[in-house]
């Protein structure tokens, strides 16, 4: 096995078999070549990045999530522009420089809206990154918001095969479509970030492998990735989360197999274990989002139950305990 995590270290790509093999691992010296590589890299420094979650009415609905439209029991919310520039200002005297705006896909905030509210970010804070995870777009809004100043774009496809998205899906969407948006999302220019799920209903090790091989082709700037959770008011409620070991795996190969990814140890890795995030960091992540979103909608943003968020002082304080650097500018993702 040893063998095989130096040859993926020197060759960056594998066949399946050989990634399903990899993702089955339970030798901890694939964490010890992933963190190499990534100090290799980017030395010590861990990149935060202010996220604002700032509407949770969705039109999807998605089998997992519990923002869906059919989740009666979700208490939705809606922000201002003026709110979320207050979430903005609270991050940026932090000392943030990257902030995350994530939502459903909300119909009511118009090409027009975001537009604006991107541009208002821009213009209060032009030493910052805005990062937008709205979900699909078409073409054209993309493009509009990029030339509003949006530098990031994050869009899970969650899965690359096409019968497993149907068992995530309602009939409606379709795998197709999300990956069309990726490519549109790097021929408009933004830096571009997919992922995962790890341990959602019907997955095989093959279909992450799968994944793997997706994101070494789309090449993007940025990947998450993070374990499956349910929700209480899904149809996959009664499911049982993804594996760490597996998420973890995951993490580590695509961090040989692309060194200067941007790679988050998620909310939902913090999620399903204590030291979650720790964790990730140790198997080769290096970006951390602690919660801007302001105290009094925050626990109604709840993609899947029991989600634990970091406050930035946590972050500083836990990640400073592993030893690392805690980097707070807007970090552009770079070549090597």
């Amino acid at each position: 096995m040893r063998e095989l995590i130096d040859r993926l270290e020197r060759e960056r790509i594998f066949a399946p078999t050989e990634l399903e093999a990899l993702l089955a691992c339970d030798d901890n010296y694939l964490f010890q070549r992933a963190r190499t590589v990534r100090e290799s890299v980017f030395g010590s420094r861990i990149y935060l990045r202010g996220l604002i979650e700032f509407t949770n009415h969705c039109k999807n609905d998605c089998y997992y999530c519990g923002l869906r439209r059919g989740n009666s029991d979700a208490r939705r919310y809606r922000m201002t522009k003026e709110q979320i520039l207050a979430c903005c200002a609270g991050g940026y005297a932090l000392g943030l420089h990257t902030f995350v705006l994530q939502g459903g896909e909300d119909p009511y905030y118009t090409d027009g809206l975001l537009a604006d509210i991107v541009h208002g970010i821009k213009a209060a804070y032009p030493d910052c990154a805005v990062t937008l995870s709205l979900g699909e777009r078409g073409h054209e809004s993309l493009k509009l918001l990029r030339e509003a100043g949006a530098d990031r774009y994050l869009l899970r496809q969650e899965t690359s095969n096409a019968a497993h998205y149907a068992i995530l899906h309602p009939p409606e969407m379709s795998l197709s479509a999300r990956q069309k948006c990726l490519w549109d999302l790097k021929q408009v220019g933004y830096q571009v970030g997919c992922g995962f799920m790890v341990g959602s209903p019907g997955q095989t090790l093959g279909h992450i492998a799968e994944d793997l091989l997706f994101i070494k082709e789309l090449d993007p700037e940025m990947v998450g990735i993070g374990p499956f959770i349910p929700h209480a008011s899904t149809p996959f409620a009664g499911e049982k989360p993804g594996d760490l070991r597996l998420v973890l795996n995951a993490i580590a190969i695509l961090r040989l197999m692309k060194p200067n990814l941007l790679l988050p140890a998620t909310t939902a890795l913090g999620t399903i274990h204590e030291t979650g995030y720790e964790l990730g960091i140790l198997a080769g992540a290096n970006v951390v989002m602690p919660n801007l979103t302001p105290a009094e909608v925050r626990e109604n943003y709840l993609l899947y139950d029991n989600k634990n968020r970091m406050e930035v002082g946590a972050v500083h304080r836990r990640l400073g305990a592993i030893g690392c650097e805690i980097e707070i500018s807007k970090g552009d993702y770079f070549d090597v």
